[in-house]
Protein backbone atom coordinates (compact mmCIF):
# COMPACT_ATOMS: atom_id res chain seq x y z
CA UNK A 1 0.00 0.00 0.00
CA UNK A 2 1.58 3.22 -1.32
CA UNK A 3 1.12 5.37 2.14
CA UNK A 4 0.61 9.44 2.38
CA UNK A 5 3.55 11.47 3.83
CA UNK A 6 3.20 12.64 7.21
CA UNK A 7 5.09 14.92 9.45
CA UNK A 8 6.62 13.44 12.43
CA UNK A 9 7.31 15.39 16.12
CA UNK A 10 10.78 14.58 17.54
CA UNK A 11 9.73 12.61 19.89
CA UNK A 12 7.22 10.45 17.60
CA UNK A 13 8.01 7.11 15.79
CA UNK A 14 6.36 4.79 13.17
CA UNK A 15 5.32 1.48 14.85
CA UNK A 16 3.81 -1.28 12.49
CA UNK A 17 0.17 -2.65 14.03
CA UNK A 18 1.41 -6.07 12.54
CA UNK A 19 -1.83 -6.55 10.48
CA UNK A 20 -3.26 -5.53 6.80
CA UNK A 21 0.15 -3.27 6.49
CA UNK A 22 -1.03 -0.59 8.93
CA UNK A 23 1.16 1.35 10.93
CA UNK A 24 0.70 4.14 14.03
CA UNK A 25 2.37 6.91 14.94
CA UNK A 26 3.82 6.45 18.68
CA UNK A 27 5.32 8.57 21.47
CA UNK A 28 6.39 7.87 24.72
CA UNK A 29 5.93 11.41 25.87
CA UNK A 30 2.30 11.49 25.60
CA UNK A 31 1.21 8.15 24.83
CA UNK A 32 1.33 4.43 23.43
CA UNK A 33 -0.77 1.91 23.40
CA UNK A 34 -0.84 -1.66 24.84
CA UNK A 35 -2.20 -5.10 25.14
CA UNK A 36 -5.67 -4.01 26.41
CA UNK A 37 -6.34 -1.49 23.21
CA UNK A 38 -5.78 -4.62 21.17
CA UNK A 39 -7.68 -7.23 22.83
CA UNK A 40 -10.71 -4.95 22.54
CA UNK A 41 -10.51 -4.24 18.85
CA UNK A 42 -10.71 -7.86 18.34
CA UNK A 43 -13.41 -8.37 20.97
CA UNK A 44 -15.83 -5.71 20.10
CA UNK A 45 -19.08 -6.91 18.83
CA UNK A 46 -19.23 -4.66 15.31
CA UNK A 47 -21.22 -4.76 12.67
CA UNK A 48 -19.97 -4.72 8.97
CA UNK A 49 -21.99 -1.34 7.97
CA UNK A 50 -23.31 0.95 10.08
CA UNK A 51 -21.37 3.74 12.51
CA UNK A 52 -19.35 2.71 15.07
CA UNK A 53 -17.74 5.02 18.10
CA UNK A 54 -14.40 4.92 19.50
CA UNK A 55 -14.35 6.90 23.01
CA UNK A 56 -11.23 7.85 24.61
CA UNK A 57 -9.40 6.83 21.45
CA UNK A 58 -6.19 7.95 22.37
CA UNK A 59 -3.82 7.92 19.45
CA UNK A 60 -6.61 5.95 17.56
CA UNK A 61 -4.86 2.87 17.13
CA UNK A 62 -8.74 0.82 17.96
CA UNK A 63 -10.51 2.71 15.01
CA UNK A 64 -7.25 1.87 13.06
CA UNK A 65 -7.48 -2.06 13.95
CA UNK A 66 -11.26 -2.07 13.91
CA UNK A 67 -11.29 -1.17 9.73
CA UNK A 68 -9.92 -4.79 9.30
CA UNK A 69 -13.11 -5.94 10.55
CA UNK A 70 -15.90 -3.89 9.00
CA UNK A 71 -16.40 -1.38 6.67
CA UNK A 72 -18.63 0.62 8.86
CA UNK A 73 -18.10 4.43 8.89
CA UNK A 74 -16.02 4.83 12.78
CA UNK A 75 -15.85 8.04 14.58
CA UNK A 76 -13.29 8.75 17.31
CA UNK A 77 -13.14 11.04 20.22
CA UNK A 78 -10.31 12.15 21.72
CA UNK A 79 -10.09 15.34 25.01
CA UNK A 80 -6.73 15.63 24.38
CA UNK A 81 -5.51 18.27 21.57
CA UNK A 82 -2.08 16.71 20.94
CA UNK A 83 -3.50 13.10 21.30
CA UNK A 84 -6.37 13.56 18.95
CA UNK A 85 -4.06 15.49 15.99
CA UNK A 86 -1.44 12.07 16.14
CA UNK A 87 -4.71 9.98 15.52
CA UNK A 88 -5.60 12.05 12.45
CA UNK A 89 -2.15 12.10 11.07
CA UNK A 90 -2.22 8.37 11.57
CA UNK A 91 -5.77 7.78 10.11
CA UNK A 92 -4.31 10.29 6.95
CA UNK A 93 -0.60 7.85 6.79
CA UNK A 94 -3.26 4.52 6.38
CA UNK A 95 -5.17 6.21 3.88
CA UNK A 96 -8.26 5.67 6.31
CA UNK A 97 -9.81 8.85 5.94
CA UNK A 98 -13.08 8.31 4.46
CA UNK A 99 -14.02 5.19 6.61
CA UNK A 100 -12.76 6.80 10.33
CA UNK A 101 -13.38 10.66 11.00
CA UNK A 102 -11.21 12.20 14.74
CA UNK A 103 -13.01 14.55 17.01
CA UNK A 104 -11.48 16.39 19.23
CA UNK A 105 -13.73 16.75 22.58
CA UNK A 106 -15.45 15.52 25.70
CA UNK A 107 -17.34 12.65 25.75
CA UNK A 108 -19.42 14.13 28.28
CA UNK A 109 -21.40 16.37 25.81
CA UNK A 110 -20.80 14.56 22.36
CA UNK A 111 -23.93 13.83 22.06
CA UNK A 112 -25.20 17.08 21.94
CA UNK A 113 -22.40 17.76 19.26
CA UNK A 114 -23.03 14.52 17.14
CA UNK A 115 -26.49 13.49 18.24
CA UNK A 116 -28.25 10.88 20.56
CA UNK A 117 -28.51 7.48 19.91
CA UNK A 118 -26.51 7.45 16.74
CA UNK A 119 -24.17 4.44 16.74
CA UNK A 120 -24.75 1.22 16.29
CA UNK A 121 -21.48 -0.18 18.34
CA UNK A 122 -19.32 1.80 20.96
CA UNK A 123 -15.74 1.01 22.01
CA UNK A 124 -14.19 2.28 25.11
CA UNK A 125 -10.97 1.79 26.71
CA UNK A 126 -11.26 4.40 29.24
CA UNK A 127 -8.82 5.63 32.42
CA UNK A 128 -8.87 2.54 34.78
CA UNK A 129 -7.56 5.10 38.04
CA UNK A 130 -10.33 6.36 40.24
CA UNK A 131 -8.93 9.86 42.07
CA UNK A 132 -8.13 9.21 45.39
CA UNK A 133 -6.32 12.37 46.69
CA UNK A 134 -2.78 11.44 45.83
CA UNK A 135 -0.59 13.10 43.66
CA UNK A 136 -0.02 11.90 40.44
CA UNK A 137 3.64 11.99 39.19
CA UNK A 138 3.05 11.27 35.61
CA UNK A 139 2.63 13.79 32.63
CA UNK A 140 -0.35 15.26 31.94
CA UNK A 141 -0.56 13.29 29.10
CA UNK A 142 0.11 9.97 30.77
CA UNK A 143 -1.97 11.28 34.01
CA UNK A 144 -5.10 11.84 31.77
CA UNK A 145 -4.76 8.42 30.01
CA UNK A 146 -4.44 6.27 33.48
CA UNK A 147 -6.56 9.03 35.83
CA UNK A 148 -10.40 9.82 35.86
CA UNK A 149 -8.98 13.52 35.17
CA UNK A 150 -11.91 14.62 32.47
CA UNK A 151 -14.91 12.25 33.82
CA UNK A 152 -15.20 9.17 35.72
CA UNK A 153 -16.07 5.56 34.55
CA UNK A 154 -19.89 6.63 35.30
CA UNK A 155 -19.28 9.54 33.01
CA UNK A 156 -18.26 7.09 30.42
CA UNK A 157 -20.74 4.93 30.85
CA UNK A 158 -23.85 7.66 30.61
CA UNK A 159 -22.32 8.75 27.85
CA UNK A 160 -22.47 5.65 26.03
CA UNK A 161 -26.02 5.33 26.44
CA UNK A 162 -26.84 8.83 25.04
CA UNK A 163 -24.70 7.89 21.53
CA UNK A 164 -25.42 4.03 20.83
CA UNK A 165 -29.16 3.57 19.63
CA UNK A 166 -31.60 0.75 21.06
CA UNK A 167 -30.21 -2.81 20.90
CA UNK A 168 -26.52 -1.49 19.39
CA UNK A 169 -23.58 -2.79 21.63
CA UNK A 170 -21.23 -1.16 24.21
CA UNK A 171 -17.61 -3.23 24.24
CA UNK A 172 -15.33 -1.80 27.15
CA UNK A 173 -12.01 -3.54 28.35
CA UNK A 174 -10.87 -2.03 31.97
CA UNK A 175 -9.56 -3.81 34.95
CA UNK A 176 -11.47 -6.65 37.12
CA UNK A 177 -11.46 -5.14 40.31
CA UNK A 178 -14.12 -2.95 38.62
CA UNK A 179 -15.77 -5.52 37.19
CA UNK A 180 -18.85 -5.20 39.82
CA UNK A 181 -19.06 -1.53 39.81
CA UNK A 182 -19.57 -1.63 36.11
CA UNK A 183 -22.24 -4.08 35.92
CA UNK A 184 -23.95 -1.92 38.52
CA UNK A 185 -23.17 1.26 36.21
CA UNK A 186 -23.90 -0.36 32.84
CA UNK A 187 -27.20 -1.49 34.25
CA UNK A 188 -28.23 1.90 36.09
CA UNK A 189 -28.00 3.04 32.00
CA UNK A 190 -29.66 0.83 30.32
CA UNK A 191 -26.97 -1.08 28.91
CA UNK A 192 -27.37 -5.02 29.35
CA UNK A 193 -24.12 -7.30 30.08
CA UNK A 194 -24.59 -10.10 27.90
CA UNK A 195 -20.67 -11.46 27.03
CA UNK A 196 -17.57 -11.15 29.77
CA UNK A 197 -14.16 -12.11 29.33
CA UNK A 198 -11.26 -12.44 31.95
CA UNK A 199 -7.76 -12.06 30.11
CA UNK A 200 -4.91 -13.60 32.51
CA UNK A 201 -1.50 -12.94 32.18
CA UNK A 202 -0.66 -16.78 33.12
CA UNK A 203 -2.89 -19.92 33.46
CA UNK A 204 -2.45 -19.59 37.25
CA UNK A 205 -2.22 -16.18 37.88
CA UNK A 206 -5.35 -14.04 38.72
CA UNK A 207 -7.28 -11.76 35.46
CA UNK A 208 -5.35 -8.21 35.08
CA UNK A 209 -8.12 -7.29 32.24
CA UNK A 210 -11.75 -7.99 31.70
CA UNK A 211 -13.76 -7.73 28.42
CA UNK A 212 -17.32 -6.83 29.02
CA UNK A 213 -19.93 -6.37 26.01
CA UNK A 214 -23.27 -5.15 26.73
CA UNK A 215 -26.60 -4.34 24.56
CA UNK A 216 -28.62 -0.93 24.98
CA UNK A 217 -32.21 -1.92 26.49
CA UNK A 218 -31.41 -5.84 26.28
CA UNK A 219 -32.64 -8.81 28.09
CA UNK A 220 -30.47 -9.98 31.54
CA UNK A 221 -28.86 -12.69 29.76
CA UNK A 222 -25.39 -12.40 30.60
CA UNK A 223 -22.29 -15.47 28.76
CA UNK A 224 -19.10 -15.89 30.81
CA UNK A 225 -16.65 -16.67 27.79
CA UNK A 226 -13.37 -18.99 28.71
CA UNK A 227 -10.39 -16.85 30.22
CA UNK A 228 -7.95 -15.76 27.48
CA UNK A 229 -4.29 -16.54 28.69
CA UNK A 230 -1.71 -13.87 27.13
CA UNK A 231 1.70 -16.35 28.37
CA UNK A 232 2.05 -19.75 28.06
CA UNK A 233 4.73 -21.83 30.59
CA UNK A 234 7.90 -20.82 28.14
CA UNK A 235 6.93 -17.19 28.58
CA UNK A 236 5.44 -16.49 24.91
CA UNK A 237 2.25 -15.99 23.53
CA UNK A 238 -0.61 -18.17 23.85
CA UNK A 239 -2.04 -19.70 20.47
CA UNK A 240 -4.62 -17.27 20.84
CA UNK A 241 -2.86 -14.11 21.34
CA UNK A 242 -0.27 -14.77 18.20
CA UNK A 243 -3.68 -15.06 16.12
CA UNK A 244 -5.20 -11.91 17.68
CA UNK A 245 -2.05 -10.16 16.78
CA UNK A 246 -0.38 -11.81 13.79
CA UNK A 247 -3.65 -13.46 12.15
CA UNK A 248 -6.55 -12.46 10.26
CA UNK A 249 -9.68 -11.46 11.53
CA UNK A 250 -13.31 -13.32 11.27
CA UNK A 251 -15.90 -11.45 11.89
CA UNK A 252 -18.11 -14.37 11.68
CA UNK A 253 -16.65 -16.51 13.75
CA UNK A 254 -15.89 -13.55 16.64
CA UNK A 255 -19.45 -13.09 17.21
CA UNK A 256 -21.52 -16.06 16.76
Amino acid sequence: MKRNEIFLHPSERLDDLLTHDLQIIQSDEVFSFSMDAVLLARFAGIPKRGKILDICTGNGVIPILLTTRTKASIDAVEIQPRLAEMARRSVQLNQLDEQIQIYEGDVRNFAEQIGYGKYDAITVNPPYMPLNGSDIKLSIHQATARHELNGTLEDMIKACMHLVRTGGKVSMVHKPQRIGEIITLMRKYRLEPKRIRMVHPRIDKEANMVLIEALRDGKPDVRMLPPLIVYNEEGQYCEEIMNIYYGEHNLEEENK
